[in-house]
């Protein structure tokens, strides 16, 4: 198995190993509307075997960040069907990552009265909003009556992603957004049937994709999971604790049949990450960075010797949207611009050239 090698996850075709990995960029319109700028620069990168959305949110509450898209409107579903039109066109393949931001929001961005989480909690730090820096306010805490809501909300997200013409989409369990607040049993701190033990942490993960998988088919279902990241106050400091979380997870989700799991984690090769696809026995995506640049030589490693069935990156596919041909070719590759990665323009989006771009002016 190489990296530049087809594959096919669940129903999803992949013309080689290098996924793009969802990634915000913050160009939606102020409805949450993809762009024009967006139709490019996803169908740029359609030469990566899988690309992965942003994370796009599947309710108003669950919005994170001002200028992140939506699939909930028409004008949303709209704007999508010619992102997905334009990847197609070039021959890509491509899911909808479907992100629930949780309590980390606010309502100056949302719109809405609220943010919501597993727990009265509020999320460290603070936040950017269209008036300024302000403190993570208090989540509501979700209520029993409440979670089978939001879990409908996925799942129409995910049909109405399909609508729009995507090949699947990908649930986010990762990044301290609300699936993960619920695993953490720092942002979780319920005694009822969602909290407590890691398999009613466990449970709202899976009821979100088991809903999302009735409602498109498992073949067309993956999930991003990022255990142990502790980030934006969602801590798994406890090795045993989320060992027994990331398998009652991936032991839940057995039998669904998912096309994928994404797993974000520094080290590929854990007993941690290598149980969680065992047990789960789906096609592994490997994202081993998040504030660390995959290289090709890694990438090629971790498939050729079977840690991975195949490898997401960021940076490197945001500042090369040829970037599959370059590591093919062993050519040079453009460095990215991070003061330009969130944005409201085409700049440091759509501009990086491609290497037949670069070899034309050499």
């Amino acid at each position: 198995m190489t990296l530049f090698e087809s594959a096919v996850f669940g129903a999803l075709p992949l013309s080689n190993r290098v996924a793009m990995a969802p990634l915000t960029r913050t160009r939606a319109d102020d409805d949450g509307v993809p762009t024009d700028p967006m139709v490019e620069y996803y169908r740029q990168r359609a030469g990566h075997g899988l690309i992965i959305s942003e994370g796009t949110w599947p309710a108003a509450e669950g919005k994170s960040y001002s200028g992140q898209p939506g699939i909930v409107t028409p004008e949303q579903i709209d704007g999508w069907r010619r992102i997905a039109d334009a990847v197609h066109e070039a021959g890509g393949t491509i899911v909808m990552q479907l992100m629930h931001g949780g309590r980390v929001s606010h309502p100056a961005i949302s719109g809405e009265e609220r943010v919501v989480g597993p727990s009265a909690l509020a999320a460290p730090g603070q936040t950017h909003t269209p008036v300024g820096k302000v403190d993570m306010p208090v989540a509501h805490a979700l209520t029993l009556d409440e979670i089978p809501e939001v879990v409908e909300q996925f799942a129409q997200a995910a049909r109405n992603a399909i609508a729009a013409g995507f090949d699947g989409v990908e649930v986010h369990g990762a990044n301290g957004y609300l699936v993960q607040e619920f695993l953490s049993p720092v942002s979780n701190i319920r005694d009822d049937r969602y909290g407590g033990s890691p398999e009613n942490r466990a449970r709202f993960a899976i009821e979100v994709t088991r809903a999302v998988v009735d409602a498109v088919g498992g073949d067309r279902t993956g999930i991003r999971l990022s255990p142990q990241h502790n980030i934006q106050g969602v801590l798994e400091e406890d090795d045993a604790d989320a060992l027994a979380t990331y398998l009652a997870v991936a032991e839940g989700l057995a039998p669904l049949g998912l096309a994928f799991v994404d797993i974000l984690n520094a080290s590929p090769t854990s007993e941690l990450v290598q149980r969680i696809r065992r047990t789960l026995g789906a096609p592994l995506i490997i994202n081993s960075g998040f504030s660390t640049v995959t290289t090709r030589d890694e990438a090629e490693t971790l498939v050729s010797e079977g840690w991975a069935d195949a490898v997401a990156v960021g940076r490197p596919a945001i500042a090369n949207p040829d970037l599959v041909a370059r590591w093919q070719q062993d050519a040079e590759l453009n460095e990215p611009r991070p003061a330009l990665f969130y944005g409201r323009t085409a700049e440091g989006y759509t501009d990086y050239p491609s290497l037949e771009a670069v070899r034309a002016e050499a």
